[in-house]
């Protein structure tokens, strides 16, 4: 059953976990582990894991929806789940696909 409900002043979506097991082929590289979708990145060194650090902090501040960010060295990992609504909503999957172009549009030209 789909759920919508309203947190923070917005609705969100709420996703079941047979909806999201579905649907997981438009999440490339993402995993769903304990209520929140979670992705491993690894970067040639610490610059440019840190930079992809500022890309996701730009898009998190635009959507004021902020994910668990971890960083050693070149290595980075993200967890998304909405906080308030204990649950994946709409605006944690709209983050990880907007994540995930910022991976194929840092094309160096």
């Amino acid at each position: 059953m789909t759920a919508v409900e309203k947190f923070n002043g917005s609705y969100v979506h709420i996703w079941t976990e047979d909806e999201l097991i579905k649907q997981m082929a438009l999440f490339p590289g993402w995993e769903l582990r304990d209520a929140a979708l979670e992705r491993q990145f690894l970067f040639k060194d610490f610059s440019e894991s840190l930079a992809f650090i500022v890309q996701v902090g730009i898009l998190a501040e635009k959507a004021d929806h902020h994910p668990v960010i971890h960083n050693v060295y070149n290595q980075v990992s993200l967890r998304l789940n909405t906080h308030s609504a204990g649950a994946i909503t709409n605006k944690d999957t709209e983050m990880a696909l907007q994540i995930n172009a910022i991976l194929t549009s840092s094309d160096p030209a």
